[in-house]
């Protein structure tokens, strides 16, 4: 049964952990998440991008998939199905759909237009019993389409939009979707500090969690951050392990390809990158 990711933050933030969202993108990923978070006794979110979910034909499909594979898998530990970077129309169809968590994307909007939006997706998901995540400062790189720069959000905006009720809150504190450029600075924990300061017991979400490094996590954690986003790292690891196995020619066999055996190996090494982060996350065992 997946819930609302509620409760998972509020015990990772007293806990001083943080529970992974692993984004998924078709069957494999779904079921390599699913079945190391059952592995490691881990609470999890699965995240589902707009692009993710039409490229699945549709949030309904998504949520029937996570719900029937939870069930035949015999998962038991919390899993929550969430919109990633949802625009207001997109957070409206999963919820209808079945998600049980949805975040609001208004960091493009003008701050009162992002709190009108912001206050009425509130209302419509915990009337449902959904947890809502929202946005200030828009996440470096490109998610979607939707490209950010990398600003630090401004910690008084960030109390604007977390006294609306939100269950969850990502801070722009410099960190950047897809792979980190050379010259990237690092986090802003001056910012991290002060909107922790200005938001009080609230989760906090780091986006971009691929190649932040561990040190940094960690100190992330340190200071409120319950949520961290994982894509870019499931991604390479996927492609990678494919494109090793399709150059050895094994999937030729004399009978042409089986996607289940092309597939394998990616699916693995989804398994491997989110081993990797629970354990760095400190999330194992906490279901």
């Amino acid at each position: 049964m997946l819930v609302s990711a509620k409760e998972m933050l509020d015990k990772a933030l007293a806990g001083k952990y943080a529970v992974g969202q692993f984004n998924i993108n078709n069957l494999e990923w779904t079921k390599s998440v699913l079945l190391t978070a059952q592995e490691m006794n881990s609470p999890v979110i699965l995240g589902v991008s707009e692009g993710a979910g039409k490229y699945m034909t549709g949030f309904e499909t998504v949520a029937a998939m996570v719900k029937a594979m939870d069930k035949s898998l015999g998962i038991t530990v919390p899993v929550a199905l969430h919109l990633d970077h949802g625009t207001y129309e997109g957070c409206y169809k999963c919820i209808k759909a079945g998600f049980t968590s949805i975040m609001f994307d208004g960091s493009h909007y003008p701050i009162e237009e992002n709190i009108e939006k912001t206050t009425e997706l509130v209302h419509a998901a915990h009337n449902l019993g959904l947890s809502i995540e929202a946005e200030v400062g828009s996440i470096g790189g490109e998610e979607d389409g939707v490209i950010g720069m990398g600003e630090c959000a401004d910690p008084n905006e960030c109390k604007s939009i977390a006294d609306l009720g939100v269950d969850m809150l990502a801070a722009g504190i410099g960190n950047i979707h897809g792979k980190y450029p050379a010259n990237w600075p690092g986090l802003s924990f001056d910012t991290l500090a002060a909107v922790k300061e200005k938001i009080g017991d609230m989760p906090l979400v780091l986006h971009g969690g691929t190649g932040i490094p561990a040190d940094m996590i960690q100190k992330a954690i340190s200071l409120g951050v319950s949520k961290i986003n994982v894509n870019t790292e499931c991604q390479l690891s996927f492609a990678a392990a494919t494109r090793k196995y399709v150059e050895a020619g094994k999937d030729l066999e004399g009978k042409g390809f089986d996607p289940r055996k092309l597939l394998a190996p990616g699916a693995e090494a989804i398994k491997e990158t989110v081993r990797e982060k629970i354990n760095l996350f400190g999330s194992a065992g906490k279901a």
